[in-house]
């Protein structure tokens, strides 16, 4: 009996020391806020692999940008779509390829067009699903089921505007950051900016060091800079205006010449990485994310 007592307290005790699971990567229902005339968004809530999605209405067509990972998710976004709009014509744009940014897409009307960047569509073709949210667990692998990419209805190279009728949005793609493919949208009477994974609010940015490149993020930021929006919807975590801008370039520059100074020092990378990590989530102490990645990257273009 005794025995029996013991290894009943030894599993409560084992249950309670589990780490919790994370919510799954659901958009909300009825969370959908008005931030311009013509502009909506579904703030992702802070939960991980949720994008914020946005709603942009003219009077004669609707833009739609992300649609969340999987059939589940889409059909949250079509109700809050139907709730904002009542227009036939429907767009659909991902600001990059990574699944929980297009999978929604799948259970969306077969009359909404789908457009993306060349760039976009070859990382499509070329990785497939990514990432693979089906691996991780059961729960994801449900949200994923039966979704699959939907065949591009248009594709654009550098710069596509859409004519919502009363507003215009332009698409534009100015070479691999986060991601080869990753697509701004600039809503032009709003002057609101989605900006995808490109400019971040208080987060390190995504840098993938298989391709991409401090010097292309430098020079796509500086691009967007001139269009000066007034608000700035990332693809994760909360809205802010246009100096985020200006806080990311401060960021990437200041982390290049850091990254020479200990190459010609003769630091190697991990010592170089481990030494930039530190020092930026030291000067950036509210700031969530990977400091590392970003600091290899910059180390490997240094001369």
């Amino acid at each position: 009996m005794q025995s029996l007592a013991v290894a009943f307290l030894f599993a409560v005790v084992s249950l309670f020391q589990q780490p919790p699971q994370a919510p799954l990567p659901l958009i909300r229902e009825n969370a959908t806020v008005k931030v311009s005339p013509h502009v909506y968004v579904i703030p992702d809530g802070n939960v991980g692999a949720v994008p914020n999605v946005g709603i942009v209405v003219g009077s004669e067509a609707t833009l739609v940008i992300d649609t969340g990972l999987g059939p589940r998710n889409g059909r949250t976004v079509l109700r809050e779509v139907g709730k904002v709009s009542q227009n036939a014509s429907l767009y659909v744009v991902a600001t990059h390829f990574h699944a929980e940014h297009l999978l929604g897409e799948s259970v969306f009307p077969p009359t909404a067009k789908i457009i993306r960047s060349r760039a976009e569509q070859h990382d499509i073709d070329e990785f497939g699903v990514q990432p693979n949210f089906a691996a991780r667990s059961p729960g994801l692998a449900e949200l994923v089921k039966d979704a699959q990419f939907r065949k591009a209805d248009e594709i654009f190279d550098t710069e596509r505007v859409l004519d919502l009728g009363g507003v215009r949005a332009r698409l534009m793609w100015y070479g691999g950051t986060h991601t080869n493919g990753d697509t701004l949208i600039f809503i032009e009477e709003d002057n609101v900016l989605f900006a995808g994974d490109v400019i971040m609010n208080r987060r390190f940015l995504g840098f993938n060091s298989a391709s991409s490149s401090v010097r292309a993020w430098v020079s796509s930021l500086e691009k967007v800079a001139p269009l000066r929006p007034a608000t700035i919807v990332p693809s994760h975590g909360e809205m802010g205006d246009g100096s985020l801008i200006q806080t990311n370039l401060a960021y990437l520059k200041a982390l290049q010449v850091k990254a020479a100074e200990l190459k010609r020092a003769g630091k190697s990378e991990d010592d170089a990485a481990d030494m930039l990590s530190a020092e930026f989530k030291a000067e950036y102490p509210n700031w969530t994310g990977n400091a590392g990645a970003a600091a290899r990257v910059a180390y490997k273009e240094a001369k």
